[in-house]
């Protein structure tokens, strides 16, 4: 499948992390080349981190957070060096770097200290942020070339070779309201919710089309409508469609399970690849409306279990399992299995399964997950045994749910 020729096998496991936080109203090309430059700097992963309300911009901004942070995942849709954070966005109120720092330094685990990527425009307002002198002791600062503007920057830090651009959001937006052209200024990702969501004065254009191949999601079509997929997706159009299907912070978590999976599968020599796909469809049932959740995980023909039948939103990974076949014609063994059982398990779990279901409980996202489980998983002291480490969080998993009085079928 196409889906196979998408990512770049990486072998190794992404330890260093740089940030770069901003409003991102919208996010623009200028934008994912400068977090290119910090990838070319020696960083791993850039980590966008929107702002929910920046204590030097507007109100306005308030209102503008969850679809900034769609936009933000439909400009990096599939490109693993890329993830976003909406540390600041669930803290809500002012953001300061900070405190962001420090937050996702005791998430992601990093390698020493991550980079904090820093305009030049930003630099004569610098000594005013919060802790302005303790910024440089949590993060290597990296700035970045926008005006030229180097005089009297006292803090430790690196100048990051990026080419410089004379582009800013507020100037997209103008483009925008005045109707002149601006869609080469930002990833087609965006620039679709833009004109769908009639942003930034923009003419709104009729909506067509369905989340799904066939009547996947609406009921039960013909088989030949389900199975009717001329053409493999692309990992892009299967990480899209599954996006249109959840709410942004239900996708948000998938798309972090999708690149934990994807990760761990490089550590432990799995197809990186194939488990990117996993992660991204696990929860793309979710929010389905349980009848549709049952009358899907009825097709795969297996008995429901108590708790299934206790909580029928438990059967949304079985449901998920049809659904990437009846959406993209997907019917691999292991993405099949690893779908159907993230949740709830079972003995002699493959590989990818294992990876999909110990990544869902403990991704960074999660706040409630405890720091020396991710570490075990993420850390500079990871477990090098992949069944080691699930049978360790498969075992928290039921300490979790057993203190709420829910219970999973112990197996051996």
């Amino acid at each position: 499948m196409q889906i196979y020729k998408d990512l770049i096998l990486w072998y190794a496991c992404i330890v260093k992390f740089a940030i770069l936080g901003g409003s991102f109203d919208p996010i623009h090309r200028g934008h994912i080349k400068l977090a290119e430059a910090a990838l070319q700097a020696g960083y791993d992963r850039i980590i966008f981190v929107p702002a929910f309300h920046s204590p030097f911009k507007s109100e306005a901004q308030r209102d503008s957070a969850a679809i900034r942070l769609e936009m933000i995942l439909a400009a990096i849709s599939a490109d693993r060096r890329f993830t976003v954070d909406d540390t600041e966005i669930k803290r809500g109120g002012l953001s300061y770097t900070i405190d962001t720092i420090k937050d996702i330094s005791a998430r992601y685990l990093p390698e020493g200290k991550p980079a904090l990527v820093l305009g030049d425009d930003l630099i004569a307002g610098f000594p005013k942020w919060k802790d302005a002198d303790k910024i440089g002791f949590v993060s290597d600062i990296l700035v970045a070339s926008r005006e030229k503007n180097m005089n009297n920057f006292p803090y430790p830090h690196k100048l990051l070779n990026n080419e410089t651009f004379e582009l800013s959001s507020a100037a997209v937006r103008a483009l925008i309201a005045s109707g002149k052209a601006w869609h080469e200024l930002t990833p087609n990702g965006v620039w679709n919710i833009i004109e769908d969501r009639a942003l930034y004065g923009c003419a709104p254009r009729p909506h067509s089309g369905t989340p799904c191949s066939g009547e996947a999601l609406g009921g039960s079509g013909s088989a030949a409508q389900k199975n009717s997929i001329s053409v493999s997706p692309s990992l892009v159009d299967i990480e899209n469609k599954v996006r249109s299907m959840l709410s942004i912070r239900r996708f948000l978590h998938s798309r972090n399970v999708a690149l934990h999976c994807a990760d761990l599968a490089a550590r432990f020599g799995f197809d990186v690849p194939k488990a990117y796909l996993a992660g991204i469809s696990h929860d793309m049932a979710k929010e389905l409306p349980c009848d549709r959740m049952i009358e899907l995980a009825q097709q795969d023909h297996l008995p429901f279990s108590p708790l299934e039948l206790k909580k029928p939103s438990m059967l949304h990974g079985r449901a998920a399992a049809i659904l990437i076949q009846e959406c993209f014609g997907i019917d691999d063994a292991d993405v099949i299995e690893a779908l159907r059982y993230h949740t709830s398990g079972r003995a002699g779990m493959g590989p990818l399964a294992k990876i999909v279901y110990l990544t869902d409980k403990i991704e960074t996202g999660r706040s409630t997950v405890d720091e020396k489980l991710r570490a075990l998983a993420f850390g500079s002291s990871a477990l090098a045994d992949l069944n080691e480490l699930f049978d360790i969080v498969h075992k928290a998993t039921l300490e979790f749910l057993k203190a709420r009085g829910l219970e999973l079928i112990e197996w051996a």
